[in-house]
């Protein structure tokens, strides 16, 4: 069975994020093994400087690192753009190199540069919250799942 692993930093605290990814758990159950992967984010003051903001990243970076298993992907908004169909395509082709695929998502201040992955993913120009964006993954995870065994959800 597949294994998707999401790594994220800072945790679902609201009721309806908490049930929406309870779903999207149950739904994907079906096609794989997700792990959902929770570490504290690191505290910063109001209005922290370039480099307490580097040091803090680099401290998650410490924490989540362990976790840090088969193919490496991180969310980030400078990453590449795709199409459901497309995302779908590449995550089986991630799956034919290795069992495990990890999606990172990182902090209000994003991610240490020590995180090494040669795939970042970004879902829009948009900002959105940490705790909303771990649920459209979850979906559309869910949705490449479909699209690859021809499950009516799609469209």
């Amino acid at each position: 069975m597949y294994k998707i692993r999401i790594v994220c930093v800072g945790s679902l605290k609201d009721d309806f994020y908490v049930e929406a990814q309870k779903e999207y758990q149950k739904r994907l159950s079906r096609f794989c093994n997700l792990e959902i992967i929770e570490k504290e984010e690191y505290k910063l003051p109001l209005n922290p400087s370039s480099s307490e903001i580097t040091r803090a990243l680099d401290k998650e970076y410490e924490i989540i690192k362990p976790y840090l298993k088969g193919k490496i992907i991180v969310l980030d908004k400078f990453g590449k753009f795709t199409s459901s169909e497309e995302f779908s395509n590449e995550l089986f082709e991630f799956f034919s190199f290795d069992d495990t695929v990890t999606f990172v998502i990182g902090s209000s201040y994003g991610l240490s540069d020590k995180i090494k992955s040669n795939y970042k993913l970004s879902f829009s120009k948009m900002t959105f919250p940490h705790t909303l964006f771990r649920i459209m993954l979850e979906e559309q995870l869910y949705r490449a799942f479909t699209i690859k065994n021809n499950i009516t959800y799609h469209k």
